[in-house]
């Protein structure tokens, strides 16, 4: 049976209630584990009060800005966890950023600002997340990473973002090896399209949904909630030899050849 009683997660990229990082929290809260969950800080403090109201039947350890291009709010985040909890047993990476012009158009126009920004935002945060976890995950652990088909075939509208992929699934694997003598498994979930605050920025993503509607086995896309379920097995000790994986949850769209 599937238990994270007693187990402490962090889940980072929750925006709304259409967020695979929602999801997450949800199923791993549903099987006992407790949060600390992440916002990303704006001027206002909209971002906060959104993700506030979301979560709250959740009823959250932590609620903390996080901006990985800011490594005070990286560090605060864990001391902040360090002196909750004491060690951290879960870290859950759904963090990814391009510009929008470097989704579209040419692969080769895309500038070098927005070839670094994409890289530091979607893959190097997964490095700075698990270096600075990793002192708390004493007693083993699982990380764990959402990517997508793109960062190994070639998807319309995904440029950038492909290459962000790539990287960040070779980032599990040096990870996993790094880790492991201590336990940690560190695995990724390559999801289907799923329309999501994130995805909209994807020209063409109904498209892609109803393609892989007519194409994968079984005929449909996945939702958050499927995605949200191999997340908390992924935490669980049901996936203990499990590390240094993509784990395709994508209706099994990715082994037909078009």
């Amino acid at each position: 049976m599937l238990d994270l009683t007693g187990k402490f997660a962090l889940v980072t990229g929750i925006a709304n209630n259409r967020s695979i990082a929602w999801a997450i929290a949800q199923q791993l809260h549903q099987a006992g584990a407790e949060l600390a969950i992440t916002f990303l800080p704006d001027e206002r403090g909209r971002s906060e009060q959104k993700v506030r109201e979301l979560v709250e039947p959740l009823n959250p350890s932590l609620l903390l800005p996080l901006d990985v291009q800011q490594p005070a709010l990286i560090s605060n985040l864990y001391q902040a966890i360090q002196a909750k909890w004491g060690r951290l047993d879960t870290l859950i990476h759904c963090l990814a950023f391009a510009n929008k012009d470097d989704l579209g158009g040419d692969f080769s126009a895309v500038s070098q600002d927005g070839f670094n920004l994409a890289l530091d935002v979607s893959a190097y945060s997964l490095i700075s997340l698990a270096q600075a976890a990793k002192p708390l995950m004493t007693s083993g652990g699982s990380i764990i990473t959402l990517t997508y088909l793109g960062g190994v075939r070639v998807i319309p509208n995904y440029n950038v973002m492909g290459i962000a992929k790539a990287a960040l699934e070779m980032n599990v694997r040096y990870l996993a090896a790094e880790f492991g003598p201590q336990q940690v498994r560190v695995n990724a979930i390559s999801a289907g399209p799923i329309r999501t605050l994130a995805s909209s920025a994807v020209g063409g993503i109904l498209d892609m949904i109803h393609h892989v509607e007519a194409t994968a086995p079984l005929r449909r896309t996945v939702t958050q909630t499927e995605v949200g379920q191999t997340a908390a097995f992924l935490s669980s000790d049901l996936s203990s030899g499990m590390t240094g994986q993509v784990i395709y949850v994508d209706a099994g769209y990715s082994i037909m050849g078009m």
